[in-house]
């Protein structure tokens, strides 16, 4: 099954082109990386999924229908999108965050029913953030703030995570408990995840499919197997790699 189908995609911006004609189909009920150099298109890639940034050609379409014919509530209910930069919630604590995420069903000046209530409960749980619901967002931690978010996402009901960058300024530790959840997200919750990544190995550990851009074009897409290859690391990084294989363990790829 497809979520995504993209068509001859192109983005241009004034002077530049950022996407150059890509075509390729993002699968649904998977956890799919997107990687990738930096400048390489795959944020400029996922803001074009979220309708945050407009296409300059080609088509996009969202389960068959073509994005631009979704209307704003609908596709906010059916897309949930975290941008790298989180907007602030000064004051805010996790409770009153995720109850944000209820915002596409009733509204600016609708009241909060027990449906939505019993959302917010689900998506605390889910995410592990049940105990910090009385806590203020800003004096989370990285990796508690990041899981808070995502239960925003989760109380949205959403079908499919949009997330630009999750973990790029979280510690290893943190990473790995961000990544495990959105995985399970997918696999246990039924969603569809597209997810930028900058470090190869995670994206090789925890997604079920791999694109990869390179200067606005997409240079593979497949298995993280199909990308733990040294030719194709090369091609989608421009530098030689080796892949150290593990018993145990998934393969490790390592600059040459």
């Amino acid at each position: 099954m497809t979520l995504f189908s993209l068509t001859d995609l192109t983005v241009d911006v004034p002077g530049r082109r950022l996407l150059h004609g890509l075509t390729l189909e993002v699968p649904k009920g998977k956890l799919v990386a997107l990687i990738g150099h930096n400048g390489s298109g795959k944020s400029t890639l996922l803001k074009t999924l979220a309708r945050q940034m407009p296409t300059s050609g080609g088509a996009v379409r969202l389960d068959g229908r073509d994005l631009g014919a979704w209307s704003a509530r609908a596709i906010a209910r059916r897309l949930a999108f975290l941008p790298q930069a989180t907007p602030p919630a000064d004051g805010m604590t996790v409770a009153e965050l995720v109850a944000l995420g209820r915002y596409p069903w009733h509204g600016a000046l609708g009241r909060f029913t027990p449906d939505d209530h019993a959302a917010v409960a689900r998506a605390l749980s889910e995410c592990g953030v049940a105990g910090l619901a009385d806590r203020l967002v800003d004096t989370l931690s990285g990796g508690e703030r990041q899981r808070a978010w995502l239960a925003m996402m989760v109380a949205q009901g959403a079908e499919a995570l949009l997330l630009d960058e999750p973990i790029s300024a979280l510690d290893v530790s943190h990473a790995v408990e961000v990544m495990t959840l959105v995985r399970a997200m997918c696999h246990d919750q039924g969603r569809s995840a597209v997810v930028v990544l900058h470090e190869v190995n995670m994206a090789a550990r925890y997604c079920d499919h791999v694109i990869a851009l390179r200067d606005g074009a997409v240079v593979m897409q497949g298995t993280p197997a199909d990308l733990m290859r040294p030719d194709t690391l090369r091609h989608v990084y421009g530098l030689p790699m080796t892949v150290l294989t593990r018993p145990n363990g998934p393969p490790v790829a390592v600059p040459a």
